[in-house]
């Protein structure tokens, strides 16, 4: 009687386990979880997605979650268990929880995404990517080869100037260091300075151009992960010199502008052809779209110049998507990212002033979306990516000592071999942290 009573139970059980792949379980399968962060281009993009994908896909449902403050809403639901098959959150948070993602190993890797065809193209998801994009730390953070990030909407940084102000003067654009300096020089006996930038915060992308521009990519990902004795190399005195010169030709002003409340005064330099150059990235044109100009100001951008004519770089910042590991839907949700890069996507999220990493996109911009998108089109080359994650170091912040001290550095208040000791201070500690 005992064996019947067992082998009924055993028997009502493999039916509602079928029973379940046939509703649950069975829509679980065709039901594809996106959580997105709603930035300033809105979630009305993100929306149009769906539908798009969901017509391709018939029978798939994509639940999809945009929140401003997306963290809050997916990382209690995280700990409990219920993760997104894909998250459209990048890194340099405040409350870091990407970085967690990576430094618990909770990511899906995606580099098997880069060799997929695009859905309904004939092309692969790599070769429609700009190159250097997915060669960073911000997309392979293992330096392993592996890719657990995709790439998503960037904005190019580089040096914003007067294209008018050139040709009035009959200057050529510099394309080394060595023109940098000889046409400081000559804009010097006019009265203008050579450089300023809006706080020390923007020599983040700016020295990190200018270290692929000593040393390659491969360099600059060393340096990322505080390699010991990268900073005492001739690639890196380099870029620390370069700095140190540009210091000499900076605006006198810079440094008591180059705060929150009054970064608006140095970027107005340019604009008054009071400065040739400064870093900053493209949303710089929209901070100052109503501040007064020289007549006839135009805006140029380019890419830093290069050393010894070697290649020229431009830092990119970019967004990021990725797949947690604990996905319910890993293989759907690999199709989806796949999808995110096909023309008609990115047709989508152009309209809403988001850009993609693939190649032309430029071709269809206009004004100076076209002049800053289509820096890497003509030559310069792609740069991305941060310092390594560690574990919080008291006391230490490569931040500071990289970049918060170049005020320092142009008041004269330290050294160049002060700064330089800072740095590797710093790094040394750090690369302990990331053992």
């Amino acid at each position: 009687m005992g064996k019947k009573i067992t082998t009924v139970i055993l028997a009502l059980g493999i039916l509602a386990g079928l029973f379940a792949g046939c509703t649950g379980n069975g829509e679980d399968k065709n039901t594809l979880k996106v959580a997105v962060l709603e930035s300033a281009y809105g979630s009305e993009m993100w929306e149009k997605i769906v539908d798009e994908f969901e017509k391709d896909h018939e029978g798939v449902t994509v639940e999809l979650v945009a929140e401003k403050n997306l963290e809050d809403v997916i990382g209690a639901q995280m700990k409990s268990g219920d993760y997104p098959d894909v998250v459209h959150l990048a890194t340099g948070r405040e409350a870091g929880l990407t970085e967690t993602m990576i430094r618990d190993n909770m990511l899906t890797e995606m580099t098997d995404v880069l060799e997929m065809t695009v859905p309904g193209e004939s092309v692969r998801v790599k070769d429609k990517l700009i190159p250097g994009f997915t060669d960073t730390l911000a997309t392979n953070p293992y330096s392993d080869g592996k890719t657990y990030f995709a790439p998503m909407f960037y904005g190019p940084c580089g040096l914003f100037y007067n294209r008018q102000l050139f040709i009035d003067n009959n200057w050529e654009l510099p394309e080394t260091w060595e023109d940098m300096f000889i046409l400081g020089d000559k804009a010097k006996e006019k009265g203008i300075y050579l450089f300023t930038y809006p706080t020390t915060g923007y020599f983040d992308a700016f020295f990190y151009a200018l270290l692929a521009s000593a040393g390659g990519t491969d360099f600059y990902n060393r340096a990322m992960r505080y390699e010991e004795g990268i900073w005492d190399t001739q690639q890196a005195k380099m870029a620390f010199d370069t700095v140190n010169q540009l210091a000499k030709y900076t605006e006198p002003t810079t440094v008591s502008n180059a705060n929150n409340d009054n970064f608006l005064k140095n970027q107005q330099l340019v604009l008054d052809n009071k400065a040739l150059f400064m870093p900053n990235g493209t949303w710089v044109v929209g901070e100052m779209a109503d501040a007064p100009r020289a007549e006839g100001f135009e805006w140029g951008f380019m890419p830093l110049p290069a050393f010894n004519n070697g290649d020229r770089y431009s830092f990119t910042f970019f967004e990021q998507l990725w797949i947690p590991k604990e996905a319910k839907n890993p293989e759907l949700a690999k199709e989806f990212v796949a999808y995110l890069y096909s023309d008609e996507a990115v047709g989508i999220f152009a309209e809403a002033g988001a850009i993609q990493p693939v190649k032309g996109v430029s071709a269809d911009l206009k004004g100076d979306s076209k002049l800053f998108y289509s820096i890497y089109d003509n030559g310069a080359k792609a740069v991305m990516g941060g310092f390594a994650a560690t574990e919080p170091v008291e006391g230490v912040s490569i931040a500071d000592s990289l970049f918060g001290t170049i005020d320092s550095l142009v008041s004269g208040n330290k050294t160049l071999e002060d700064w330089m000791n800072a740095v590797k201070a710093a790094s040394d500690r750090l690369r302990e942290a990331l053992k």
